[in-house]
């Protein structure tokens, strides 16, 4: 009779068990409500919406905002990449995914924002808002600045990192329109997006999107999202022919339905986009940072030098690559802060459009194409090193716009690795067209990778020192 009773009240704890369960379920599937929006990037002009204006929880989409923040903060000369941010008790304390940062530690900024990119690291997109504004509460006013500029109407950022806060909310349109502002206003970072696998230090990392970056042709970035409240969220892109696509999901049941219906949305993007368009960038928001919170004693002259927001550069295609995004891919401490520094004194009138003249017929051009745009003059600046060891470099065609040539360094980099990794992707223009230059590299791995490349069937030559390309 006894161990009957105890059965029957065995039977019945574990029955409301299966009931509370499933009200937490039922409660959790309620509050993370669908809403999705599909956008061709190229006009901004949104070709699918559904609930895109109503304030959902965003998740670790936030985090786009932290970084589109820390790339401002570093182009206007608040903060070095290999700046070491030192880390607080409440960076450290931050709840999973983390990179596992310790209270007191002292990491460079560049692989933080690899961290906040790649893995979705709560504690490393905390960190990073601290090394910015002061605190975390000070940041988030930042971020709501920010969105506000750029046209995000329904948004309001309490946190740098995306975990669920009253009040902390953002709709399908905003974090899209977000995502176009990343690709515009910061391509030269933008192939941390599309990045499988990186170094954050002595950690290895992974993406969390590696799946739909693996088995969607095209797809680049950019980032995901997951909390009970929100559900598995995505603002995901990608370039197909000179078509680009950005499409974002909130409220998703699982990874797999969350990619599903991503794909699915991409696919009706590429559909219904225009083969053809005047591209219209979006205007790039004006700085609203404050230089004046690194002292003269610790701002290096990179950091002094750059005071002001430069015109956005042009769209990337296919995970586009430039220099800056080489510096977050690199583990050396080079000079790269005073090449840029270089680049931004030498850069000729931003507003100066130039019309691209005719390829020239004795230069032997990639396969890849892309759309035509309207360029703007970059200059070559080698990476700088006392032995001039490392003022080699390599040629990979002559092409009539700068985008054209800035895709097929990436479409070239990509192919070739191992040998490229670290170099500097340069374009220069003059007046046949625009070079598509490797620099920075030593003589024999210059060869190395002109070699390996021509067996790919890419057109290369190498470029010495003092040749002035």
């Amino acid at each position: 009779m006894k161990r009957a009773l105890k059965q029957s009240v065995h039977h019945s704890a574990m029955l409301m068990a299966a009931i509370m369960l499933m009200a937490v379920l039922s409660v959790s599937a309620k509050a993370a409500q669908y809403a999705a929006v599909v956008m061709d990037a190229r006009t901004g002009k949104v070709l699918h919406a559904r609930s895109a204006d109503t304030r959902l929880h965003p998740a670790s989409l936030t985090k786009m905002m932290t970084l589109y923040i820390a790339f401002e903060a570093v182009e206007n000369g608040e903060i070095g990449l290999d700046t070491k941010v030192k880390i607080s008790k409440h960076a450290a304390n931050e709840p999973p995914s983390k990179l596992g940062l310790r209270t007191g530690q002292r990491v460079k900024l560049r692989y933080l924002i690899r961290a906040a990119a790649i893995k979705s690291a709560n504690d490393a997109a905390t960190a990073i808002g601290e090394a910015i504004e002061g605190s975390e509460a000070k940041f988030a006013r930042r971020m709501n600045r920010t969105a506000k500029a750029i046209g995000m109407k329904r948004t309001t950022f309490k946190n740098a990192h995306g975990l669920t806060e009253s009040g902390h909310l953002s709709t399908a349109r905003d974090m899209t329109i977000l995502g176009r502002q990343l690709l515009y206003d910061y391509p030269e970072y933008y192939n941390l997006f599309s990045r499988i696998t990186a170094q954050a230090g002595s950690a290895k990392i992974r993406h969390t999107n590696r799946k739909l970056l693996r088995s969607y042709d095209g797809a680049d970035g950019i980032k995901t999202g997951y909390t009970r409240a929100a559900g598995f969220t995505l603002t995901a892109s990608a370039e197909r022919g000179g078509e680009r696509i950005i499409a974002t999901v909130f409220g998703g049941r699982s990874v797999d339905t969350r990619n599903k219906r991503v794909m699915e949305l991409l696919d009706m993007g590429f559909q219904r986009a225009p083969t053809r368009v005047a591209e219209v960038a979006p205007a790039k928001p004006p700085y609203i940072g404050n230089v004046s919170i690194v002292q003269p004693s610790t701002r290096t002259i990179a950091q002094a030098a750059v005071r002001k927001s430069l015109r956005p550069l042009l769209r990337p295609h296919a995970g586009q690559s430039t220099e800056s995004a080489s510096v977050l891919a690199a583990d050396k401490d080079s000079s790269i802060e005073e090449a840029l520094r270089v680049a931004h004194e030498n850069a000729e009138d931003p507003v100066k459009v130039i019309k691209p003249q005719p390829r020239p017929g004795n230069f032997v051009t990639s396969k890849t194409t892309a759309a035509t745009e309207d360029g703007k003059t970059q200059r070559v600046i080698t990476r700088l090193s006392a032995s001039g060891e490392s003022d080699w470099g390599i040629n990979v065609g002559t092409y009539n716009t700068l985008n054209q040539a800035r895709k097929v360094l990436l479409q070239t980099a990509l192919n070739e690795a191992e040998t490229l990794d670290g170099s500097l992707r340069k374009v220069v223009q003059h007046k046949k067209g625009y070079d598509a230059n490797f620099m920075g590299m030593t003589q024999p791995n210059a060869e190395l990778s002109c070699q390996r490349l021509k067996e790919k069937n890419f057109a290369c030559f190498l470029i010495e020192p003092g040749s002035g390309a």
